[in-house]
């Protein structure tokens, strides 16, 4: 069969989540492109895995940004999962969804729907939470959420320097208030990581009306005059095409999925002809708007076998711990690294946290592509939560194989390296507080630095991305929207958007769990509206 009501293209977070909840209607087909494998292998299964996926190219696509001037120049690493569960097999299972705030914005730039009102019924019915059950949280949904297994004493050793540099505590970042320090919440189940293709889609791949193709890379969106019709793509060495009877889906993610807006002939008119691309449709917004998380993070040296490291009492320990995950899967292989961390205001006049910590219990340097990463130590990341900045994603090449070219555009608004300097220095706050003193043997790469100047040098020496891009694909009402409140494409018939490309605005938090809300809230969308833009 090579028709379907819905063609779906990218099998990440928003794509699992589709093609479960649109099969819950046996009337409806749908298939489902993947450009990666099935997603199941230990490396996504085990937490620890992390360390692996995320600087390798094994089922990462590892794109690189083109040079940030912000940056002196460097080239930044960009790290995108290529696997049924896209981001999601390999990010580090930080379940937050942002500030309450942020979605009442969305709605009021012109997306009736999307305030935080709107929004919370869908996060609800996503999440399966192990330990909060209340208005805010669901208990009953695809997605295990729970707390972290490790039982790693350095998680109460950074609470206790947050409270000492007067920072206080939360058990719930997803709550009435989301400001405070705390360990996070994971997408995980009995100490094993649970994708969004876990979590939705490898349960349901019996269904009849849903077929999914891995290995399969869209080439291009068919277009019959302004409506699409089908996908094009490559598999296995031959070029093929499916059919969309209602509406094609990209859920190709903040990076691809605009590219494939422009191979298919949606984008910028004078762009398209530049590539030899015939136009389907003039959008001008399409790849603009590219939003991201730059992060610095604070190194320190520490003597203490709970933190991750390759010394030969660190490698037997490790040996000890593999035994005891096979065994009870809880101690160290749970452990995301990231395993606390914070939303904070650098100023206490502001009426939102400005900036996030992530606490990782391990030397994390360079996306963990680099030596210093054996060493035993701990890391403090903090980043700016609501960036200024604006980049793009372009094309570098008409061929599908190319990649994408991205332009994050760090640093571009100068406030944002203000902030950043501010929460450096509260971040360093906790690092320097009495409860890490047993522990700290030496500062890496900020030792000496003192002054905003020398911060700022140092930020825009080392400084990286968290993981978080948005927004190339925006929905809005104005000219420059890519899709509508309903993210259907502007001006075409049968195509929408739904992924993390579509977010007007970076969240404060992590992305993965407002994706999956994305996706939840498109599917009753497509099942409610028709598909006409």
């Amino acid at each position: 069969m090579d028709t379907f009501d819905c063609v779906i293209v990218g099998g990440g977070s928003a794509g699992c989540v589709l093609a479960a909840r649109l099969t819950q209607d046996p009337a409806v087909s749908v298939c489902l492109l993947e450009a990666g494998g099935e997603g199941r292998g230990a490396l996504v299964r085990v937490p620890l895995g992390i360390v692996v996926t995320v600087p390798t190219q094994l089922i990462n696509w590892g794109f690189r940004s083109v040079p940030q001037p912000g940056l002196d120049g460097r080239r930044c690493y960009q790290p995108r999962g290529r696997a049924l569960g896209g981001s999601s097999a390999i990010n580090a299972m930080i379940y937050t969804r942002g500030h309450a705030a942020d979605y009442d914005a969305w709605a009021a730039a012109g997306n009736p729907g999307w305030s935080y009102a709107e929004v919370l019924p869908y996060f609800r019915r996503a999440e399966n939470n192990a330990r909060l059950h209340d208005e805010y949280h669901g208990a009953d949904g695809p997605l295990p959420v729970s707390d972290s297994r490790t039982g790693n004493p350095m998680q109460q050793v950074f609470l206790a320097a947050s409270r000492q540099a007067g920072f206080r505590l939360t058990e719930d970042f997803n709550g009435v208030d989301q400001e405070g320090v705390g360990v996070y919440q994971v997408t995980q189940q009995q100490g094993e990581r649970w994708s969004a293709a876990r979590a939705y889609l490898h349960p349901h791949l019996f269904r009849p009306n849903l077929r999914v193709l891995t290995g399969a890379r869209t080439r291009r969106i068919l277009f019959t005059g302004k409506r699409a019709t089908g996908v094009e793509y490559s598999r296995s060495g031959r070029v093929e095409t499916v059919t969309a009877r209602t509406e094609v889906i990209l859920s190709a993610g903040t990076f691809q999925s605009p590219q494939l807006l422009m191979l298919s002939g949606i984008g910028d008119a004078d762009e398209l002809r530049r590539h030899g691309i015939s136009v389907v449709q003039h959008l001008a917004g399409v790849g603009q708007n590219l939003q991201d998380h730059l992060d610095y993070t604070l190194i320190h040296r520490a003597k203490s076998l709970d933190l991750l490291g390759a010394s030969p009492r660190g490698l037997l320990r490790f040996v000890r711990e593999f035994g005891r995950y096979r065994r009870q899967r809880n101690g160290m292989l749970t452990s995301n690294v990231a395993e606390a961390g914070g939303f904070l205001k650098t100023d206490p006049g502001l009426s939102v946290p400005d900036v996030q910590l992530h606490f990782c219990v391990a030397v994390v340097h360079n996306h963990g592509r680099t030596l210093q990463h054996l060493w035993h130590g701990y890391s403090l990341h903090v980043c700016a939560l609501r960036p200024g900045s604006r980049g793009q994603v372009s094309l570098a090449s008409a061929r599908p194989e190319a990649a994408p070219r991205i332009d994050p555009a760090y640093l571009s608004d100068t406030h944002d390296i203000e902030v950043m300097v501010r929460g450096f220095r509260l971040a360093r706050r906790i690092l320097e507080a009495p409860a890490f003193a047993p522990y700290h043997t030496r500062e890496l790469f900020s030792a000496g630095v003192e002054s905003d100047q020398q911060i700022r040098a140092l930020i825009r020496a080392r400084a990286e991305t968290i993981y978080h891009p948005v927004g190339t694909c925006r929905m809005g009402s104005d000219d420059g929207a890519v899709v509508d409140a309903a993210l259907r494409v502007r001006g075409v018939e049968g195509l929408r958007v739904v992924d993390a490309s579509v977010m007007p605005t970076l969240i404060g938090g992590n992305t993965h769990a407002p994706t999956i809300m994305i996706a939840e809230k498109a599917a009753d969308l497509i099942h409610r509206q028709p598909s006409a833009g």
